[in-house]
């Protein structure tokens, strides 16, 4: 079996070697850096389908001629260069999203697609839960006094004009309670939240146990704190806008660890400006070719990150053994269990 693995810079070629050394045992496996500094300008409809990656589709079809799978993180894996390995019969793609792959493309040419799901789940909940610290207790503005100043323990209360509040006590809701939702929860009911949960695709029983609750997405909104966590789609597009931000408490805080397309930002401008948020965080944002700047860091009371919920060392080395473990199940003949189209599983 010729297997091609694709390394860039946030899944590195030394994971991916260490994750794939069982099957490079048996295997012809070979490891090629994407080249980053080739831009893709969609000009397919198959290379305009695709999202977040890194490199081009050329360097890719170069590669692949004779390969039977095809390993990438963020390399882009358009129809073409599918088209370009006649005995492709598995890409892995060591995300738990794969955006950056043509699915349905690979679906008609019978192609089986693997997935990483779950690879960052610890870390993106890690990451709302210390964002919801963050703002809770005036982290940044506080951090920020000191680097000003640069005088600090002169005074037993120059704390004082940074008073915030704890977690405890506090309602928690989650729109979503799935993989980091799940985890989100735990986490939070460790801190003495009470946490509410909308996810109309599990049943009540499914959602509850002690310190949870499942609820309706109005009494969701409703809570202290809220943090999304549902899936990206068509149907969630602007999920939370202003009717939504609408029923939040006045002074209560929003979370985005998901998707930027789950909320309406400039609904969120006016909910953080006119006092109903006391204060927000995201880890990612919409852009806008003519407004790159988001005008969410035009306000004091946001906190905004580079999408790092997934930019751990455990989440890089979780993704890529996770499917070089599906790729060993592949090599013996057995039922891969992360097919995301598994309507192509009949026959290798």
């Amino acid at each position: 079996m010729k297997v091609v693995v694709f390394g860039d810079s946030f899944i590195g070629l030394d994971v991916f070697r260490q994750a794939f050394a069982g099957v490079a045992k048996q295997n012809d496996v070979r490891f090629v850096a994407v080249d980053e500094g080739t831009k893709l300008v969609p000009a397919t409809p198959s290379e305009k389908s695709l999202r977040e990656y890194l490199g081009s589709p050329r360097q890719l079809i170069s590669e692949v001629r004779d390969a039977e799978v095809l390993v990438v993180h963020g390399a882009p894996v358009s129809d073409e260069v599918m088209a370009a390995a006649p005995n492709l019969r598995v890409v892995c793609c060591a995300r738990g999203g794969p955006v950056n792959v043509d699915v349905a493309a690979a679906t008609k040419r019978g192609i089986q697609v693997v997935t990483a799901p779950g690879k960052n789940a610890e870390a993106v909940a890690e990451l709302t839960i210390a964002l919801m610290v963050i703002l809770s207790r005036n982290l940044i503005k506080a951090y920020e006094h000191v680097r000003s100043v640069k005088v600090v323990g002169n005074d037993n209360f120059e704390g004082a004009r940074f008073t915030g509040s704890e977690l405890e006590g506090k309602t928690l809701g989650l729109i979503g309670f799935g993989r980091v939702g799940s985890k989100v929860a735990r986490k939070a009911i460790a801190f003495g939240m009470r946490v509410l949960v909308y996810d109309p695709f599990l049943s009540r029983a499914t959602i509850e146990s002690e310190g949870i609750t499942a609820a309706s997405f109005e009494q969701a909104m409703k809570c202290d704190y809220v943090s999304l966590h549902a899936r990206e789609s068509k149907e969630n597009e602007n999920l939370v806008g202003r009717k939504q931000f609408s029923l939040m408490k006045r002074g209560s805080y929003f979370v985005n660890t998901a998707r930027p397309s789950l909320v309406d930002e400039s609904a969120l401008l006016d909910a953080l400006r006119n006092g109903t948020l006391a204060g927000a965080a995201v880890d990612v944002v919409r852009y806008e070719p003519a407004r790159p700047v988001s005008p969410l860091l035009e306000l004091d009371n946001v906190v905004v990150l580079p999408h790092i919920g997934g930019a751990t060392r455990e989440t890089t080395t979780k993704g890529a053994f996770i499917v070089a473990n599906q790729l060993e199940l592949y090599a013996k003949g057995e039922k891969m269990e992360t097919v995301i189209n598994p309507e192509t599983r009949a026959g290798r």
